[in-house]
Protein backbone atom coordinates (compact mmCIF):
# COMPACT_ATOMS: atom_id res chain seq x y z
CA UNK A 1 0.00 0.00 0.00
CA UNK A 2 0.87 3.54 -1.08
CA UNK A 3 2.58 5.09 2.68
CA UNK A 4 1.04 8.52 1.64
CA UNK A 5 -2.19 6.82 0.66
CA UNK A 6 -2.60 5.79 3.97
CA UNK A 7 -1.24 8.70 5.63
CA UNK A 8 -4.41 10.22 3.69
CA UNK A 9 -6.70 7.87 5.02
CA UNK A 10 -5.71 8.39 8.73
CA UNK A 11 -6.01 12.03 8.49
CA UNK A 12 -9.55 12.00 6.76
CA UNK A 13 -10.82 9.29 9.53
CA UNK A 14 -9.72 10.90 12.57
CA UNK A 15 -11.50 14.17 10.77
CA UNK A 16 -14.77 12.35 9.59
CA UNK A 17 -14.53 11.14 13.30
CA UNK A 18 -14.48 14.47 15.12
CA UNK A 19 -17.46 15.37 13.04
CA UNK A 20 -19.70 12.65 13.98
CA UNK A 21 -18.81 13.31 17.37
CA UNK A 22 -19.75 16.94 17.24
CA UNK A 23 -22.49 15.80 14.99
CA UNK A 24 -23.99 13.08 17.69
CA UNK A 25 -23.29 14.44 20.56
CA UNK A 26 -24.38 18.30 20.76
CA UNK A 27 -26.13 18.53 24.17
CA UNK A 28 -25.03 21.77 25.93
CA UNK A 29 -26.95 22.35 29.26
CA UNK A 30 -29.22 24.86 30.11
CA UNK A 31 -31.50 24.61 27.22
CA UNK A 32 -34.36 27.64 26.84
CA UNK A 33 -37.78 25.53 28.30
CA UNK A 34 -40.24 27.42 30.00
CA UNK A 35 -40.88 27.61 33.70
CA UNK A 36 -41.42 24.33 35.17
CA UNK A 37 -45.86 24.21 34.65
CA UNK A 38 -45.96 20.15 35.52
CA UNK A 39 -46.10 18.52 38.72
CA UNK A 40 -44.87 15.05 38.91
CA UNK A 41 -47.01 12.71 41.45
CA UNK A 42 -45.76 10.98 44.63
CA UNK A 43 -44.37 7.97 44.01
CA UNK A 44 -46.37 4.67 45.18
CA UNK A 45 -45.66 2.64 47.99
CA UNK A 46 -45.38 -1.22 48.52
CA UNK A 47 -48.86 -2.82 49.14
CA UNK A 48 -46.89 -5.15 51.52
CA UNK A 49 -44.12 -5.11 53.10
CA UNK A 50 -40.86 -5.72 51.01
CA UNK A 51 -43.39 -6.31 47.83
CA UNK A 52 -41.54 -4.06 45.09
CA UNK A 53 -43.34 -0.85 44.48
CA UNK A 54 -45.39 -0.04 41.64
CA UNK A 55 -44.37 1.92 38.83
CA UNK A 56 -44.73 5.55 39.14
CA UNK A 57 -47.92 7.06 37.56
CA UNK A 58 -47.83 9.41 34.82
CA UNK A 59 -48.83 12.98 36.16
CA UNK A 60 -49.95 14.98 33.19
CA UNK A 61 -51.31 17.21 35.10
CA UNK A 62 -51.39 21.32 33.48
CA UNK A 63 -51.02 22.75 37.27
CA UNK A 64 -48.27 24.49 38.90
CA UNK A 65 -46.09 23.95 41.61
CA UNK A 66 -47.05 26.35 44.62
CA UNK A 67 -44.85 28.41 46.20
CA UNK A 68 -44.13 28.67 49.95
CA UNK A 69 -41.77 30.58 52.25
CA UNK A 70 -38.08 31.11 51.07
CA UNK A 71 -35.42 29.89 53.11
CA UNK A 72 -31.78 31.41 52.38
CA UNK A 73 -29.27 29.10 53.15
CA UNK A 74 -25.67 30.63 52.73
CA UNK A 75 -22.42 28.33 53.32
CA UNK A 76 -19.18 28.87 52.03
CA UNK A 77 -19.81 26.70 48.70
CA UNK A 78 -23.46 27.46 48.70
CA UNK A 79 -25.77 29.68 48.32
CA UNK A 80 -29.71 27.71 48.68
CA UNK A 81 -32.89 28.57 48.93
CA UNK A 82 -35.50 25.88 50.17
CA UNK A 83 -39.15 25.96 49.40
CA UNK A 84 -40.98 25.30 52.82
CA UNK A 85 -43.99 23.81 49.92
CA UNK A 86 -42.37 20.28 49.98
CA UNK A 87 -39.34 20.92 51.54
CA UNK A 88 -38.11 21.27 48.25
CA UNK A 89 -34.52 22.73 47.04
CA UNK A 90 -35.28 24.85 44.68
CA UNK A 91 -31.96 26.90 44.22
CA UNK A 92 -28.20 25.99 44.89
CA UNK A 93 -25.93 28.67 43.47
CA UNK A 94 -22.02 27.11 43.32
CA UNK A 95 -19.97 29.81 44.50
CA UNK A 96 -16.58 28.98 43.41
CA UNK A 97 -17.74 28.19 39.94
CA UNK A 98 -18.42 31.48 38.39
CA UNK A 99 -20.89 31.50 34.74
CA UNK A 100 -18.01 33.43 32.97
CA UNK A 101 -14.67 34.52 33.68
CA UNK A 102 -14.66 38.42 33.68
CA UNK A 103 -17.37 37.92 35.78
CA UNK A 104 -16.37 35.87 39.13
CA UNK A 105 -18.82 37.65 41.57
CA UNK A 106 -21.64 35.61 39.60
CA UNK A 107 -22.16 32.02 40.52
CA UNK A 108 -23.34 29.24 38.49
CA UNK A 109 -26.94 28.13 38.97
CA UNK A 110 -26.95 24.43 39.49
CA UNK A 111 -30.22 24.20 40.62
CA UNK A 112 -33.29 26.32 40.04
CA UNK A 113 -36.92 26.54 39.39
CA UNK A 114 -37.49 29.39 37.38
CA UNK A 115 -36.01 31.32 34.19
CA UNK A 116 -34.76 29.12 31.36
CA UNK A 117 -34.87 26.04 32.69
CA UNK A 118 -35.82 24.09 35.79
CA UNK A 119 -33.58 21.56 37.72
CA UNK A 120 -34.30 21.18 41.46
CA UNK A 121 -34.25 18.03 43.92
CA UNK A 122 -37.82 16.76 46.20
CA UNK A 123 -38.07 14.20 48.59
CA UNK A 124 -40.65 12.97 51.07
CA UNK A 125 -42.31 9.93 53.15
CA UNK A 126 -44.63 7.78 51.64
CA UNK A 127 -46.95 4.43 53.32
CA UNK A 128 -49.96 2.22 52.92
CA UNK A 129 -52.26 4.05 55.40
CA UNK A 130 -52.40 8.01 56.77
CA UNK A 131 -50.80 11.04 55.20
CA UNK A 132 -46.89 11.12 55.04
CA UNK A 133 -45.32 14.60 54.06
CA UNK A 134 -44.18 14.28 50.54
CA UNK A 135 -42.90 17.37 47.63
CA UNK A 136 -46.77 18.76 47.85
CA UNK A 137 -47.07 18.54 51.87
CA UNK A 138 -46.59 22.90 53.25
CA UNK A 139 -43.79 22.76 56.04
CA UNK A 140 -42.88 25.43 58.65
CA UNK A 141 -40.04 27.07 59.72
CA UNK A 142 -38.86 28.80 62.49
CA UNK A 143 -36.90 31.37 60.47
CA UNK A 144 -35.73 32.27 56.98
CA UNK A 145 -32.12 32.46 57.35
CA UNK A 146 -29.01 30.83 57.95
CA UNK A 147 -25.72 31.04 57.75
CA UNK A 148 -23.01 28.56 58.27
CA UNK A 149 -20.48 30.77 60.59
CA UNK A 150 -16.45 31.29 60.30
CA UNK A 151 -15.44 28.32 62.58
CA UNK A 152 -18.72 26.33 62.29
CA UNK A 153 -17.99 23.33 60.42
CA UNK A 154 -22.09 22.07 60.20
CA UNK A 155 -25.22 23.77 59.25
CA UNK A 156 -28.80 22.77 59.83
CA UNK A 157 -32.01 23.32 58.31
CA UNK A 158 -34.96 22.24 59.97
CA UNK A 159 -38.34 21.95 58.61
CA UNK A 160 -41.47 20.85 60.70
CA UNK A 161 -44.82 19.02 59.84
CA UNK A 162 -47.16 17.99 62.41
CA UNK A 163 -50.24 15.27 60.69
CA UNK A 164 -52.88 14.04 61.86
CA UNK A 165 -53.35 10.66 64.18
CA UNK A 166 -50.10 11.98 66.40
CA UNK A 167 -47.60 12.10 63.42
CA UNK A 168 -44.55 14.41 63.46
CA UNK A 169 -41.56 14.66 61.42
CA UNK A 170 -39.02 16.90 61.17
CA UNK A 171 -37.14 17.12 57.65
CA UNK A 172 -33.85 18.58 58.38
CA UNK A 173 -31.35 19.22 55.99
CA UNK A 174 -27.20 19.83 56.58
CA UNK A 175 -24.86 21.53 55.44
CA UNK A 176 -21.38 20.77 55.91
CA UNK A 177 -17.98 23.16 55.28
CA UNK A 178 -16.24 22.52 52.26
CA UNK A 179 -18.20 19.96 51.00
CA UNK A 180 -21.16 19.18 47.97
CA UNK A 181 -22.79 16.68 50.31
CA UNK A 182 -26.20 17.92 51.78
CA UNK A 183 -27.40 14.99 54.45
CA UNK A 184 -31.19 15.10 54.19
CA UNK A 185 -32.93 13.30 56.99
CA UNK A 186 -36.41 12.58 58.42
CA UNK A 187 -36.90 12.32 62.41
CA UNK A 188 -40.22 10.43 62.67
CA UNK A 189 -42.09 10.79 66.23
CA UNK A 190 -45.45 8.24 66.43
CA UNK A 191 -48.06 9.72 68.56
CA UNK A 192 -50.76 7.57 67.38
CA UNK A 193 -51.72 4.20 69.18
CA UNK A 194 -51.06 1.99 66.25
CA UNK A 195 -47.44 1.01 64.54
CA UNK A 196 -46.71 3.15 61.31
CA UNK A 197 -44.74 1.49 57.91
CA UNK A 198 -42.63 4.84 56.48
CA UNK A 199 -40.86 4.34 52.99
CA UNK A 200 -38.41 7.19 51.97
CA UNK A 201 -38.31 8.12 48.39
CA UNK A 202 -36.07 11.27 46.73
CA UNK A 203 -36.06 12.18 42.92
CA UNK A 204 -34.32 15.10 40.90
CA UNK A 205 -36.70 17.38 38.59
CA UNK A 206 -35.20 18.44 35.33
CA UNK A 207 -36.59 19.90 32.27
CA UNK A 208 -34.75 19.32 28.81
CA UNK A 209 -34.93 20.58 25.05
CA UNK A 210 -32.85 18.57 22.64
CA UNK A 211 -31.01 21.45 20.76
CA UNK A 212 -30.80 21.51 16.99
CA UNK A 213 -27.58 19.74 15.96
CA UNK A 214 -24.61 21.74 14.51
CA UNK A 215 -21.80 20.26 12.50
CA UNK A 216 -19.43 22.72 13.88
CA UNK A 217 -17.96 23.49 17.26
CA UNK A 218 -17.08 21.00 20.20
CA UNK A 219 -19.16 18.76 21.52
CA UNK A 220 -20.28 19.07 24.92
CA UNK A 221 -20.53 15.36 27.29
CA UNK A 222 -23.54 13.58 28.16
CA UNK A 223 -26.25 15.42 29.57
CA UNK A 224 -28.80 13.25 31.00
CA UNK A 225 -29.55 10.65 33.97
CA UNK A 226 -27.19 8.05 35.14
CA UNK A 227 -27.45 5.02 37.78
CA UNK A 228 -25.19 2.95 39.88
CA UNK A 229 -24.97 -0.54 41.27
CA UNK A 230 -22.98 -2.89 42.65
CA UNK A 231 -24.17 -5.46 40.60
CA UNK A 232 -24.97 -3.59 37.42
CA UNK A 233 -22.54 -1.02 37.55
CA UNK A 234 -22.27 2.44 35.95
CA UNK A 235 -25.67 3.01 33.22
CA UNK A 236 -26.80 6.34 31.29
CA UNK A 237 -30.21 6.47 31.18
CA UNK A 238 -31.22 9.47 28.74
CA UNK A 239 -34.19 11.66 28.93
CA UNK A 240 -35.83 10.52 25.40
CA UNK A 241 -35.53 6.49 27.00
CA UNK A 242 -37.58 7.59 30.00
CA UNK A 243 -40.35 8.77 27.45
CA UNK A 244 -40.29 4.78 25.57
CA UNK A 245 -39.25 3.24 28.51
CA UNK A 246 -39.54 4.36 32.49
CA UNK A 247 -36.88 3.10 34.91
CA UNK A 248 -37.90 0.71 37.64
CA UNK A 249 -34.82 -1.31 38.66
CA UNK A 250 -34.68 -2.89 42.24
CA UNK A 251 -30.98 -2.72 43.56
CA UNK A 252 -29.25 -2.18 46.87
CA UNK A 253 -26.83 0.78 47.50
CA UNK A 254 -26.11 2.95 44.83
CA UNK A 255 -27.25 6.01 43.41
CA UNK A 256 -28.88 8.37 40.88
CA UNK A 257 -28.13 11.07 38.95
CA UNK A 258 -28.50 13.36 36.65
CA UNK A 259 -25.39 14.78 34.54
CA UNK A 260 -24.29 18.01 32.55
CA UNK A 261 -21.15 19.14 31.65
CA UNK A 262 -19.25 19.69 34.19
CA UNK A 263 -21.38 18.89 37.33
CA UNK A 264 -23.32 16.04 38.90
CA UNK A 265 -26.41 16.14 41.18
CA UNK A 266 -26.93 12.70 42.97
CA UNK A 267 -29.30 10.95 45.39
CA UNK A 268 -27.25 8.76 47.05
CA UNK A 269 -29.25 6.35 49.46
CA UNK A 270 -27.68 4.01 52.14
CA UNK A 271 -25.19 1.54 51.56
CA UNK A 272 -27.03 -1.22 52.50
CA UNK A 273 -30.55 -0.32 51.80
CA UNK A 274 -33.08 -1.85 49.30
CA UNK A 275 -34.41 0.50 46.78
CA UNK A 276 -35.83 1.17 43.53
CA UNK A 277 -34.73 3.35 40.87
CA UNK A 278 -37.40 4.92 39.18
CA UNK A 279 -38.08 7.86 36.53
CA UNK A 280 -41.05 9.24 35.00
CA UNK A 281 -42.02 11.73 31.81
CA UNK A 282 -44.22 14.27 33.32
CA UNK A 283 -44.52 15.79 29.54
CA UNK A 284 -43.51 19.29 28.48
CA UNK A 285 -39.75 18.11 28.29
CA UNK A 286 -39.65 17.46 31.69
CA UNK A 287 -38.37 14.54 33.51
CA UNK A 288 -37.95 12.81 37.28
CA UNK A 289 -35.50 10.35 38.06
CA UNK A 290 -35.13 9.24 41.73
CA UNK A 291 -34.87 6.05 44.21
CA UNK A 292 -37.56 5.12 46.57
CA UNK A 293 -37.31 2.22 49.71
CA UNK A 294 -38.33 -1.37 49.23
CA UNK A 295 -38.02 -2.10 52.68
CA UNK A 296 -40.46 -0.16 55.39
CA UNK A 297 -39.11 1.48 58.25
CA UNK A 298 -41.70 0.56 61.34
CA UNK A 299 -42.21 3.45 64.18
CA UNK A 300 -44.29 1.82 66.72
CA UNK A 301 -46.68 3.95 69.46
CA UNK A 302 -44.69 6.55 71.19
CA UNK A 303 -41.62 5.72 69.29
CA UNK A 304 -38.96 8.04 67.02
CA UNK A 305 -37.20 7.07 63.90
CA UNK A 306 -34.79 8.51 61.55
CA UNK A 307 -34.64 7.82 57.70
CA UNK A 308 -31.59 9.12 55.83
CA UNK A 309 -30.46 10.55 52.00
CA UNK A 310 -27.39 11.87 50.90
CA UNK A 311 -27.42 14.26 47.82
CA UNK A 312 -24.37 15.59 46.24
CA UNK A 313 -24.27 18.75 43.68
CA UNK A 314 -21.66 19.79 42.84
CA UNK A 315 -18.68 19.97 40.28
CA UNK A 316 -17.56 16.33 38.95
CA UNK A 317 -14.10 16.66 40.89
CA UNK A 318 -12.67 13.24 40.61
CA UNK A 319 -11.05 13.78 44.01
CA UNK A 320 -14.07 14.51 46.07
CA UNK A 321 -16.64 11.78 44.21
CA UNK A 322 -14.56 9.41 44.79
CA UNK A 323 -14.83 9.67 48.60
CA UNK A 324 -18.53 10.37 48.22
CA UNK A 325 -19.83 6.99 46.91
CA UNK A 326 -18.49 4.14 44.82
CA UNK A 327 -18.62 4.39 41.33
CA UNK A 328 -19.45 8.37 41.69
CA UNK A 329 -16.46 9.49 39.83
CA UNK A 330 -17.60 6.90 36.70
CA UNK A 331 -19.66 10.75 35.70
CA UNK A 332 -16.15 11.87 34.30
CA UNK A 333 -16.77 10.01 31.60
CA UNK A 334 -13.77 9.97 28.84
CA UNK A 335 -16.15 7.00 26.62
CA UNK A 336 -14.10 4.34 24.90
CA UNK A 337 -10.46 5.13 25.61
CA UNK A 338 -11.19 6.03 29.02
CA UNK A 339 -7.98 3.19 29.86
CA UNK A 340 -6.03 5.88 27.99
CA UNK A 341 -7.23 8.28 29.17
CA UNK A 342 -7.66 8.16 32.83
CA UNK A 343 -4.09 7.28 33.32
CA UNK A 344 -3.42 11.21 30.90
CA UNK A 345 -5.41 13.08 33.61
CA UNK A 346 -3.62 11.18 36.82
CA UNK A 347 -0.26 12.11 34.55
CA UNK A 348 -1.44 15.70 34.03
CA UNK A 349 -3.04 16.14 38.12
CA UNK A 350 0.74 15.06 39.22
CA UNK A 351 1.93 17.98 36.71
CA UNK A 352 -0.18 20.35 37.79
CA UNK A 353 0.55 20.08 41.78
CA UNK A 354 4.07 20.32 40.38
CA UNK A 355 4.05 23.86 38.36
CA UNK A 356 0.70 25.03 39.36
CA UNK A 357 -0.64 26.09 36.35
CA UNK A 358 -2.36 23.77 33.86
CA UNK A 359 -1.13 25.16 30.52
CA UNK A 360 2.23 24.47 31.42
CA UNK A 361 1.57 20.84 32.40
CA UNK A 362 -0.02 20.27 29.26
CA UNK A 363 3.27 21.57 27.87
CA UNK A 364 4.85 19.06 29.95
CA UNK A 365 2.46 16.36 29.26
CA UNK A 366 3.59 17.06 25.37
CA UNK A 367 7.03 16.55 25.95
CA UNK A 368 6.95 13.22 28.25
CA UNK A 369 4.60 11.78 25.39
CA UNK A 370 7.20 12.74 22.84
CA UNK A 371 9.91 11.01 25.19
CA UNK A 372 7.74 7.60 24.94
CA UNK A 373 7.14 7.70 21.49
CA UNK A 374 10.28 9.02 20.69
CA UNK A 375 12.05 5.38 19.25
CA UNK A 376 8.57 5.25 16.92
CA UNK A 377 9.37 8.62 15.79
CA UNK A 378 13.00 8.31 15.03
CA UNK A 379 11.94 4.77 13.11
CA UNK A 380 9.78 7.19 11.20
CA UNK A 381 12.14 9.62 10.74
CA UNK A 382 14.44 7.55 9.52
CA UNK A 383 12.14 6.01 6.81
CA UNK A 384 10.89 9.52 5.71
CA UNK A 385 14.85 10.70 5.35
CA UNK A 386 15.27 7.15 3.06
CA UNK A 387 12.17 8.48 1.14
CA UNK A 388 13.19 11.99 0.56
CA UNK A 389 16.84 10.33 -0.91
CA UNK A 390 15.00 8.26 -3.36
CA UNK A 391 12.55 10.73 -4.71
CA UNK A 392 14.20 11.09 -7.64
CA UNK A 393 14.05 8.10 -8.64
CA UNK A 394 10.53 7.83 -8.23
CA UNK A 395 9.80 10.75 -9.90
CA UNK A 396 11.77 9.37 -12.91
CA UNK A 397 9.56 6.00 -12.74
CA UNK A 398 6.49 8.03 -12.47
CA UNK A 399 7.29 9.81 -15.81
CA UNK A 400 8.53 6.07 -16.93
CA UNK A 401 5.50 4.42 -16.44
CA UNK A 402 2.64 6.98 -16.72
CA UNK A 403 -0.74 6.14 -16.24
CA UNK A 404 -0.01 2.48 -16.05
CA UNK A 405 -0.40 2.07 -11.66
CA UNK A 406 0.50 -1.80 -11.91
CA UNK A 407 3.98 -1.32 -13.00
CA UNK A 408 4.53 1.94 -11.13
CA UNK A 409 4.24 0.04 -8.16
CA UNK A 410 5.77 -3.16 -8.74
CA UNK A 411 9.15 -0.36 -9.86
CA UNK A 412 8.20 1.80 -6.42
CA UNK A 413 8.34 -2.31 -4.36
CA UNK A 414 11.44 -3.21 -6.01
CA UNK A 415 13.08 0.43 -4.85
CA UNK A 416 11.38 0.35 -1.29
CA UNK A 417 12.76 -3.51 -1.16
CA UNK A 418 16.55 -2.88 -2.87
CA UNK A 419 16.77 0.11 -0.07
CA UNK A 420 15.67 -1.07 2.32
CA UNK A 421 12.77 1.29 2.92
CA UNK A 422 9.41 0.27 4.71
CA UNK A 423 6.62 2.81 3.17
CA UNK A 424 4.56 2.19 6.03
CA UNK A 425 7.42 3.81 8.96
CA UNK A 426 6.20 6.99 8.53
CA UNK A 427 2.57 6.40 9.64
CA UNK A 428 3.13 4.52 12.50
CA UNK A 429 3.79 7.17 15.15
CA UNK A 430 1.04 8.68 13.26
CA UNK A 431 -1.27 5.91 13.84
CA UNK A 432 -0.47 5.62 17.58
CA UNK A 433 -1.09 9.56 18.68
CA UNK A 434 -4.44 9.38 17.28
CA UNK A 435 -6.08 7.69 20.21
CA UNK A 436 -3.79 9.52 22.43
CA UNK A 437 -4.64 12.38 20.90
CA UNK A 438 -8.71 11.88 21.49
CA UNK A 439 -8.26 10.70 24.94
CA UNK A 440 -6.70 14.37 25.63
CA UNK A 441 -9.10 15.88 23.65
CA UNK A 442 -12.10 14.07 26.10
CA UNK A 443 -9.63 14.57 29.24
CA UNK A 444 -9.60 18.49 28.59
CA UNK A 445 -13.34 18.45 27.61
CA UNK A 446 -14.75 16.91 30.58
CA UNK A 447 -12.13 17.60 33.66
CA UNK A 448 -13.94 20.31 35.73
CA UNK A 449 -10.39 21.38 37.13
CA UNK A 450 -9.60 22.87 33.98
CA UNK A 451 -12.54 24.78 33.48
CA UNK A 452 -11.83 28.18 33.60
CA UNK A 453 -8.35 27.52 34.30
CA UNK A 454 -6.19 30.45 33.04
CA UNK A 455 -2.41 29.73 30.74
CA UNK A 456 -0.74 33.34 29.77
CA UNK A 457 -1.90 36.45 28.28
CA UNK A 458 -5.32 35.95 26.15
CA UNK A 459 -6.01 32.38 27.26
CA UNK A 460 -8.18 32.99 30.10
CA UNK A 461 -10.03 29.65 29.65
CA UNK A 462 -8.08 26.43 28.79
CA UNK A 463 -11.33 24.70 28.18
CA UNK A 464 -12.69 26.89 25.92
CA UNK A 465 -11.66 27.81 22.46
CA UNK A 466 -8.91 30.79 21.57
CA UNK A 467 -10.87 34.05 21.73
CA UNK A 468 -8.70 35.35 18.99
CA UNK A 469 -7.58 31.83 16.79
CA UNK A 470 -3.84 32.32 17.38
CA UNK A 471 -3.65 29.28 18.47
CA UNK A 472 -5.36 27.35 15.83
CA UNK A 473 -3.25 29.46 13.02
CA UNK A 474 -0.07 28.60 14.94
CA UNK A 475 -1.13 25.11 14.65
CA UNK A 476 -1.91 25.47 10.53
CA UNK A 477 1.46 27.10 10.31
CA UNK A 478 3.75 24.13 12.15
CA UNK A 479 1.28 21.61 10.55
CA UNK A 480 2.35 22.96 6.96
CA UNK A 481 6.03 23.11 7.87
CA UNK A 482 5.77 19.44 8.74
CA UNK A 483 4.46 19.22 5.21
CA UNK A 484 7.19 21.20 3.25
CA UNK A 485 10.37 19.16 5.41
CA UNK A 486 8.83 15.93 4.43
CA UNK A 487 8.98 14.06 1.06
CA UNK A 488 6.60 15.02 -1.35
CA UNK A 489 4.27 12.94 -2.79
CA UNK A 490 4.46 11.51 -6.38
CA UNK A 491 0.78 11.96 -7.49
CA UNK A 492 -0.12 15.89 -7.82
CA UNK A 493 -3.41 15.14 -6.50
CA UNK A 494 -2.68 13.35 -3.65
CA UNK A 495 0.48 16.33 -2.91
CA UNK A 496 -2.45 19.15 -3.51
CA UNK A 497 -5.14 17.16 -0.96
CA UNK A 498 -2.38 16.87 1.86
CA UNK A 499 -1.51 20.82 1.34
CA UNK A 500 -4.87 21.73 1.71
CA UNK A 501 -4.74 20.01 5.56
CA UNK A 502 -3.18 22.54 7.30
CA UNK A 503 -6.26 24.86 6.28
CA UNK A 504 -8.75 22.51 6.76
CA UNK A 505 -7.17 21.40 10.49
CA UNK A 506 -6.93 25.06 11.33
CA UNK A 507 -10.61 26.11 10.88
CA UNK A 508 -11.93 22.70 13.03
CA UNK A 509 -9.23 23.17 15.46
CA UNK A 510 -10.44 26.96 15.68
CA UNK A 511 -13.46 25.89 17.55
CA UNK A 512 -11.41 23.27 19.76
CA UNK A 513 -10.70 23.57 23.54
CA UNK A 514 -7.34 25.94 23.72
CA UNK A 515 -5.87 23.11 26.27
CA UNK A 516 -5.77 21.00 23.13
CA UNK A 517 -4.83 23.01 20.43
CA UNK A 518 -2.04 24.24 23.07
CA UNK A 519 -0.85 20.38 22.67
CA UNK A 520 -1.42 19.87 18.93
CA UNK A 521 0.54 23.05 18.35
CA UNK A 522 3.55 21.47 20.82
CA UNK A 523 3.09 18.17 19.23
CA UNK A 524 4.03 19.65 15.73
CA UNK A 525 6.97 21.68 17.06
CA UNK A 526 8.50 18.91 19.10
CA UNK A 527 7.62 16.83 15.69
CA UNK A 528 9.98 19.34 13.50
CA UNK A 529 12.53 19.98 15.81
CA UNK A 530 12.96 15.44 16.09
CA UNK A 531 12.61 15.62 12.32
CA UNK A 532 14.90 18.21 11.80
CA UNK A 533 17.53 16.66 13.88
CA UNK A 534 17.16 13.05 13.18
CA UNK A 535 17.29 13.53 9.02
CA UNK A 536 20.14 16.17 9.71
CA UNK A 537 22.18 12.93 11.73
CA UNK A 538 21.06 11.06 9.09
CA UNK A 539 22.09 13.22 6.13
CA UNK A 540 25.56 13.55 7.89
CA UNK A 541 26.12 9.80 8.55
CA UNK A 542 28.07 8.53 5.69
CA UNK A 543 26.14 6.08 3.25
CA UNK A 544 26.92 2.16 3.18
CA UNK A 545 28.12 1.13 -0.44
Amino acid sequence: MDNQRLLLLVVLSMILLFIWQAWEKQHPAGPATPTVTTTPSVPAAPATPNAAPAMTPKAGMATSQPAGVRIQVTTDLFNAQIDTHGGDLRQLDLKAYPVKVNEPDKPLELLRDRGSYVFYVQSGLIGQSGEWPNHKTLYQAATTRYMLSPGQDSLRVPLTWVGPQGLRVTKTYTFHRNSYVVDVSYAITNGSSATRNAYLYAQLLRSYTPPPHHLFGVAPSYVGAAVYSSAKKYQKITFASMENKPLAMNVSGGWVAVLQHYFVSAWIPPSAAHTQFYSESLGNNHYVVGYKTLVPTAIAPGATATLDARLYAGPTEQERLKKVAPGLELTVDYGWLTFIAAPLYWLLDHIHNLVGNWGWSIILLTVLIKLVFYPLSATSYRSMAHLRRVQPKLASLKERYGDNREKLSQAMMEIYKTEKINPLGGCLPIVVQIPVFISLYWVLLQSVELRQAPFVLWIHDLSAKDPYFILPILMGISMLTQQLISPQMTDPLQRKVMMAMPVLFTFFFAFFPSGLVLYWVCQNLLSIAQQWWITRRFNAAPRPK
